[in-house]
Formats: structure tokens, C-alpha cells, sequence
């Protein structure tokens, strides 16, 4: 039997033993568990964040956890809206440090906020200055800011490299993804020569662009071209070895000036790897359908999709090959934010989550022993109604370098959108 944390609003049950009654009423108190001690590590009144599921957001000693903090919730960012991002001092009481700010943002992956992989004193972030994206990189010993030309969707795993895309027009094609504040200068144009995906040296700031909208749209998906398509690129990422990297091509009928682009969401997505000057291009997952994926190892991706023939489902798929089999089959039958903890080899535990499910509108992260086929659940996590289309508020789930601890985005806490952390040391040894 699990051992139940029960959570009440406030705190002041965190971590009470088995069977601690919950004195609340509301349906957040009602409707949320922990499985693990679980304590939260920011609060209100400002609502804090870290945004996606597949940066770093422990600095290599484990001690202080990244995080973007704002005012207000529950609508679209506007231009004049800026966050702050810091860090937390888990050492020191979960103290706020500031670092700086950011006006180049959305709720579902912040300011693209993470530490530079292989720096124990560098983060990086998105902002915006002088009518463009560009993205700030702090030493948060010296105080240092240095900024590049461009912001960065992914770095590299030896931190000298980033790939990037355009924020504007993702804003433009999946709202909510993108970043407001930056004009599309190809907002009018399907598959424009001169947008894709750039390459950026993190020392320079020299970058070039590997892979365009005009070449990819000519690649036929199910024997026809997308060139009457609106094309555009997002989740990108980067190999562990640094070689290649991962990409999204997305496509959908309606451009942003289409009558009912507003209310027609549908867009179709296959993955691309490639190396990372951009050749070599190879479709991985040429269904249509590929959602939330990672890196397992240099040639192995682990994505939720549904390939041609086969349910929906987690699967491995061997780069540069056809090689694909089912992970986790029924254990893990919902879709969610994947990584591997970075425990043994790697390969044998999966952090996942699912979204708000049941009446309850509880969301679940857990982890998952491959090779034994067990699944643990952290906890049971409400997310009221209220948080739902582009301002929701995913747990995505993130491990610390040495995967004993993991720190969730949740509002069960009854304080809006705020970081949790979850001891899991015991589950993985």
C-alpha cells in the first residue's frame, strides 16, 4: 500500500501521516493527494512557474530551482506584460531570488528559463529589446548579463550550441506558444524561404539559418506537398550526445487572417531529427499525430503518437530507421510531459504526468520502472475549471539531476499556478 500525504489549503496537513483528516470543504482540499512528501516552494500572492517539462531547471548542485513569477492569471499576455524570473533557494528557507526579467513569454513554456547544460553558474532566458526576440544569459555569481540576437528554443547538451524557431509567427499559427510584442514579418505567406529554424552559437551569438519553411513544406506528407499549407516548426530538442536534434513540423489550412482560424484548432504534425547544421533531414514519425516526445538516449526518442495501423500510445522509435515498438503498454495509456530520470543508465524510469481527468479534474505525475512495469503515482493534484485552453497550468514534471526529486507547476494549493517539490528518493532507491 502507498503511503497518502493529505494536502490541505495552506499547508498546514502537508505531509500529515496516514489517515490525517482534510478539515476543508472546497473542492481543493477535497480533491487533492500526495503519494510522496510534497511541500510547496513558492507562494502567493504572485503566481510562480517554470513553463515546459524538458529544460533544466536544477542547477547542477541540486540547491536552487528556476522559476518565472507574475501578477496576474487567466488571461493572454499582451506586449506590456512582463514577468520576473528567479530562482529558489531550497537551502534557505525556499528564499525568492531574483535574476531579472522577461517581456518574451506565454504560459505553457514561460520564457524558455533553464541553466546552461554543462555551466554551474549560467541561466538563460528569452526577453525581448529593440522590437525583436533575443535571449539574456546571467552569471548568477558575477551578476553578468550578456545578450544574444536571438532567443532559443533548445540548447545543446555540452551548452555551446541552441536551436531556435520564430516566436512570432508560432504565436501567430498555435497561440499561446509563441510570444507577443514581435510582428511576423511572413505572417501573409504559407511557406516562407526566409523562416525556420536557426542555429546559434551560445559564445558568438553567430547563428544561421538550417532548415526553412519553404523546404519543408516540398517534403510530401501522404504523397502530396504542403505548399498550400500554413507551415511553421516548434518543440524542438536536442540529442544528448549534441549531434542532431528533434523538430515539430506543423501545418494547418487556415493562416492567422482566415475567416475561422479562431475557432479551427486542427493542425497536423509529423517529427523530424536532423543534424545539428540542419542536413540530414529524416522523418521519424511521419503520422500526423506526434505529440509530447524526448531524448532516451543519442538514437532513441520516446514520443506519445499513433502510428498508422496502431492505437495511440508511448513509443520508441530508433532514429534514422523504422524500427518502433510500444512502451509502457497500458501502463501508461494517456498522453503526457515524458523524460527519463537520470538514474543507472537512464533508461529505466520515465517521469510522466497526465492532464486534469475525471470530474475531479485531478492531474497525476508518476514515475515509471520499464523494466518491471511499475508505475508509481506522486500524487492526485486538483486543477480548478478555471484553468483550461492557453492560460492551463500543466504540472510538467521535472526531475533534479540526480532524479530524486521532482518539482510540478500545480494550483491545488488554492494559491494559483506555484512550485511544488516532491521527494521520490524512496520509489527509485
Amino acid at each position: 500500500m502507498q503511503r497518502r500525504n493529505f494536502l490541505k489549503v495552506g499547508g498546514s496537513l502537508l505531509g500529515a501521516p496516514l489517515g490525517a483528516v482534510m478539515a476543508q470543504d472546497d473542492d481543493i482540499a477535497k480533491y487533492s493527494e500526495a503519494l510522496v512528501p510534497t511541500r510547496a516552494i513558492t507562494r502567493g500572492p504572485k503566481h510562480h512557474w517554470f513553463g515546459y517539462y524538458d529544460k533544466l531547471e536544477f542547477d547542477p548542485s541540486n540547491r536552487f530551482v528556476l522559476s518565472n513569477q507574475v501578477d496576474f492569471e487567466g488571461r493572454t499576455p499582451t506586449p506590456d506584460d512582463r514577468i520576473q524570473v528567479g530562482m529558489v533557494d531550497l537551502e534557505d528557507g525556499d528564499k525568492w531570488i531574483e535574476l531579472g526579467k522577461s517581456d518574451a513569454w506565454g504560459w505553457q513554456q514561460g520564457c524558455m528559463l533553464q541553466w546552461r547544460p554543462g555551466s554551474a553558474n549560467e541561466v538563460i532566458w528569452n526577453d525581448r529589446e529593440g522590437g525583436k526576440h533575443v535571449s539574456r544569459i546571467k552569471n548568477i555569481e558575477t551578476g553578468e548579463i550578456r545578450t544574444l540576437p536571438r532567443p532559443i528554443y533548445a540548447l545543446s547538451a555540452d551548452g555551446k550550441w541552441a536551436v531556435t524557431a520564430d516566436f512570432g509567427r508560432i504565436q501567430n499559427l498555435r497561440p499561446g506558444y509563441g510570444y507577443q510584442g514581435v510582428d511576423d514579418p511572413f505572417r501573409s505567406q504559407r511557406n516562407p524561404e526566409q523562416s525556420g529554424i536557426w542555429r546559434m552559437n551560445m559564445d558568438t551569438g553567430e547563428s544561421e539559418l538550417i532548415v526553412t519553411l519553404a523546404a519543408l513544406s516540398e517534403i510530401p506528407y501522404q504523397g502530396k506537398p504542403l505548399t498550400d499549407q500554413w507551415n511553421y516548426v516548434n518543440h524542438l530538442l536536442v540529442s544528448p550526445d549534441s549531434k542532431r536534434f528533434i523538430f515539430l513540423h506543423r501545418w494547418r489550412a487556415k493562416g492567422p487572417d482566415d475567416e475561422g482560424f479562431a475557432v479551427n484548432n486542427g493542425f497536423v504534425t509529423r517529427m523530424f531529427t536532423a543534424n545539428l547544421d540542419g542536413s540530414d533531414l529524416y522523418i521519424l514519425d511521419p503520422s500526423g499525430f506526434t505529440s509530447h516526445f524526448i531524448w532516451r538516449d543519442p538514437q532513441h526518442v520516446c514520443a506519445w503518437t499513433k502510428p498508422e495501423g496502431r492505437e495511440s500510445a508511448f513509443y520508441l522509435f530508433k532514429d534514422k530507421t523504422d524500427q518502433v515498438e510500444v512502451v509502457g503498454e497500458g501502463d501508461m495509456p494517456v498522453n503526457g510531459h515524458n523524460t527519463y530520470l537520470n538514474i543507472g543508465d537512464g533508461t529505466e524510469w520515465i517521469l510522466n504526468d497526465t492532464y486534469p481527468n475525471g470530474i475531479r479534474r485531478q492531474q497525476t505525475p508518476y514515475v515509471y520502472h520499464v523494466p518491471t512495469r511499475k508505475r508509481h503515482d506522486l500524487g492526485h493534484f486538483h486543477s480548478p475549471a478555471a484553468y483550461q485552453g492557453e492560460w492551463r497550468c500543466d504540472t510538467h514534471p521535472r526531475s533534479s539531476n540526480d532524479g530524486k526529486k521532482v518539482v510540478i507547476d500545480s494550483t491545488h494549493g488554492g494559491n494559483g499556478r506555484q512550485l511544488w517539490l516532491l521527494d521520490i528518493s524512496e520509489i527509485v532507491g
